[in-house]
């Protein structure tokens, strides 16, 4: 099983299904291109990105897995689905649809900017540059697991910051499609989020005639670690049922 984090992340913000998955799967937690300790890419396609995950896959004999991925993770699952579809035996997508979004994180990355800007010597000295242009500390804690201590004592982002703000275009597009995946596929929809729309239903049943839909109320987008039990559980179950078919 592969775990596939969101925009700005890392794989340990799996971690908990990671472990809570690891009693019956072989579990690996992923940084995406240009995030976590994963090689920085020139251009970070959806393509691009799934090619890569293709390619550290078969580097390590993993010739079909199960597939999570929250956000932007899900659209890169959703990519390796549509064009390695041998690769992918069954698919979880957390709060994200295969459409293209319109720019909504201009906050965040002139938070980033600040932050790479200022050298700052603590993590408090981050999250206070970054409280001024972010309104939810939940955001702010999230990026700040990003940071990493220089040698020289000041915190860095451990992601390619430049590479996603000229690849941002190109991860809010949507998947490109050779022909629609038919296996196994799960939509998990926070239910105070608005990734997910009843208008995106077609499109994404058009892509994944087999798809299901589960809503977690109570939640946002961070359904994953708002409600962390479960979500777990929701992905847990489907996918121990397509292994017993």
């Amino acid at each position: 099983m592969v775990l596939l984090h969101g925009l700005f992340g890392s794989g340990n913000n799996l971690g908990a299904l990671a472990r809570a998955l690891q009693d019956c799967r072989c579990v690996f937690t992923v940084d995406l291109p240009n995030h976590g300790r994963s090689d920085w890419m020139e251009e970070a396609t959806l393509p691009a990105m799934a090619d890569c995950l293709r390619d550290w896959m078969l580097h390590r004999g993993i010739h079909s897995a199960q597939i999570v991925g929250h956000s932007l993770g899900g659209k890169v699952a959703m990519q390796l689905a549509l064009s390695q579809p041998q690769l992918v035996s069954a698919l979880v997508v957390a709060d994200i649809a295969p459409v293209e979004y319109p720019p909504h994180h201009n906050e965040v990355f002139d938070a980033l900017d600040a932050v790479a800007a200022a050298a700052c010597d603590s993590r408090a000295a981050a999250a206070q540059l970054m409280a001024r242009h972010l309104a939810e500390d939940q955001v702010v804690q999230f990026l700040l697991a990003s940071l990493r201590r220089d040698s020289d004592g000041v915190y860095r982002w451990r992601f390619n910051l430049e590479g996603l703000k000229r690849g941002y275009a190109a991860v809010r597009a949507e998947p490109d499609m050779r022909a629609p995946y038919r296996g196994p596929v799960l939509f998990i929809k926070g239910g105070d989020s608005k990734y997910i729309m009843e208008a995106h239903r077609s499109h994404i049943l058009h892509l994944f005639p087999g798809a299901a839909m589960k809503i977690m109320s109570g939640c946002g987008h961070w359904l994953h670690a708002q409600r962390p039990s479960l979500f777990n559980s929701l992905v847990r179950r489907f996918l121990l049922e397509q292994s017993t078919g």
